[in-house]
């Protein structure tokens, strides 16, 4: 339950801290005091949406902070836990900044907005002043109904199957719908890999063709110059070799050949006929080893010339085939895979289907099993509520087309008069009548509910007299089992509260400030009193306020 509630700058509330308790705790102040800041506040670290008005003027920043004991909570735990965070209790805190900015924090971890949300959809229920308005609608009377029957899970199971169940619908009208495009391009791409799997062009083998083309093209003339070097190099008449051995001999057998400039020079001609011998030995053996191969040259051409055809028929550069070619082949198998992706498609949407069928089935027996329980349920309220002569009806029907919602369509109807048919809510005439009977939902809704902390704003709009008395013996029957929190202008409801805040507007200078404080003994009888009698407090209204106070806190049997 909510254990603490801190307010620094938000609205005209500088500064404020408030320890709640089990129990019904009765909310009360005069019109514009501020009743709706703490609610505001509250709604703020629960996730609402933030804007710079919520930060009072002259301050930076408003700072918000609610604890809550959640040991009797399983789901709020496993909550905390799932995200490894602190699960021993729950702190939400949220700042909101003057540009309107604001941050949030679980138990000091950074948390989102959306995170606020769904943790504090596991801490408390706000039932507000104009939930009557909400009852109107027929999709409220659904989730109602759903949560009274324990089937919230399931009903979310059945949207989330639904959800999936019409995607893959689209996805495959979308492939069902594009398939003639699909086949012209899988029967182009088709032609296209073949011709180019008959090409078979291997990594590398353009560079290995074009070099082995222009070899073929000039072996003739290569191997010409190769034997007329070899004959310069080795000639016995006139070569090289036989002209530097003529030249090494003469100089060897002179004076001083083996000293000085003579003796470099022989070493360097001796050097020479080493080379020039090596040089005519691979010109030879380049000879010996060409061949003229004019058949193979026709081929090598050919095949250059099928790759240049290609690669101009595909707008591409010769070097680039072998890449398309993957990428081609890629994307045929994608498509051609594509008939047994459309019937595998069919498959997912008829299975899904009959999922959503089973889940709605199952639902739908839930929902009209729950309908006749809760409506006597709202009947036994509307009958404390000095509504006993009317008659509240829970119809279930069948919805038309299949929906995330299920097979049924919910609507609570009301006969307010005894011979009336019953009829929609929205035509229920009379205001006070329409309070009632959505007060009486919101209790029963509330007393089937897992979560023990309750906040009901104003609900009693429109109720009065020996009704309101009963209105507060309800909800302080509800907080006897947990922790209700009733924002009320009825003297009859606050008296039946275990604990009383107090909330008023104090004017300081230039300053407006609120100021919230729970009430002992003396202080509930004088807040009665002006809220039976006025500003000014008579001896006889406090003596009223007095005895309403003590008959409430009897017990009642």
């Amino acid at each position: 339950m909510l254990v603490q509630l801190a307010i620094h700058d938000y609205a005209i509330v500088d500064d404020l801290e408030l320890d709640l308790g089990g129990g019904m705790t009765a909310i009360t102040g005069e019109t514009g005091a501020g009743k709706s800041i703490l609610l505001g506040a509250l709604g703020l670290c629960l996730g609402e949406r933030a804007d710079a008005g919520s930060v009072r003027h002259g301050a930076e920043r408003a700072d918000l902070s609610a604890r809550f004991e959640i040991s009797a909570l399983p789901e709020a735990r496993a909550w905390l836990e799932a995200r490894d965070l602190p699960a021993d209790d729950c702190l939400l805190r949220r700042v909101v900044t003057a540009n309107g900015r604001s941050k949030a924090w679980i138990n000091g971890q950074p948390a989102t907005v959306a995170d606020l949300r769904g943790l504090g959809e596991r801490l408390i229920q706000v039932h507000g002043q104009h939930a009557h308005q909400a009852l109107l609608r027929e999709e409220t009377h659904l989730s109602l109904l759903d949560d009274f029957a324990g089937q919230a899970g399931a009903a979310a199971e059945l949207a989330e199957t639904f959800r999936q169940w019409q995607a893959s619908r689209r996805r495959l009208k979308r492939l069902a719908e594009s398939g003639e495009e699909l086949a012209a391009r899988r029967q182009l791409l088709r032609y296209q890999v073949d011709e180019l799997d008959a090409l078979a062009l291997a990594d590398g083998e353009l560079e290995t063709l074009e070099q082995e083309q222009e070899t073929l093209a000039h072996a003739e003339e290569s191997l010409r110059e190769a034997q007329f070097a070899a004959q310069c190099c080795d000639d016995d008449e006139g070569g090289a070799l036989a002209l530097l051995h003529q030249a090494a001999s003469r100089l060897s057998v002179l004076p001083g050949s083996d000293r000085g400039a003579l003796a470099e020079a022989l070493g360097l001609l001796e050097e020479a006929q080493i080379q020039v011998g090596e040089a005519s030995r691979e010109l030879q053996r380049f000879a010996d080893t060409t061949e003229l191969d004019p058949e193979r040259l026709a081929w090598v051409d050919g095949r250059l010339g099928e790759v240049h055809r290609i690669a101009r028929k595909h707008h591409c550069l010769p070097e680039e085939l072998t890449e398309l070619h993957q990428r081609l082949a890629t994307e045929l198998g994608g498509l051609e895979g594509g008939e047994g992706d459309l019937e595998q498609l069919a498959t997912e949407v008829e299975t899904l289907g009959e999922r959503w069928r089973q889940q709605a089935k199952a639902l739908s027996k839930a929902r009209r099993e729950a309908a006749g329980r809760l409506a006597k349920a709202v009947q036994q309220q509307l009958t404390f509520l000095a509504m006993g002569k009317a008659r509240f009806e829970v119809r279930v029907g069948e919805r038309e087309a299949p929906a995330a919602e299920g097979l049924d369509r919910v609507a609570f109807l009301i006969a307010a008069n005894p011979g009336q048919p019953p009829r929609p809510l929205a035509k229920v005439a009379s205001g006070g009548e329409l309070s009632r009977i959505s007060l009486a939902i919101q209790v029963v809704a509330a007393s089937h509910s897992t979560i023990p902390s309750l906040v009901f704003d104003e609900v009693d709009v429109g109720i009065s007299g020996a009704t309101a008395e009963i209105v507060g013996q309800l909800l302080k029957r509800l907080g006897a089992a947990g922790q209700v929190l009733t924002v009320t202008h009825l003297p009859q409801v606050a008296a039946q509260a275990h604990q009383h805040l107090h909330i008023e507007k104090q004017a300081k200078r230039d300053t407006t400030l609120t100021r919230m404080a729970l009430l002992d003994g003396a202080g509930r009888v004088r807040e009665l009193a002006r809220m039976l009698g006025g500003v000014n407090l008579s001896d006889q209204t406090l003596a009223h306020a007095r005895e309403m106070l003590d008959a409430s806190q009897r017990p009642h049997h």
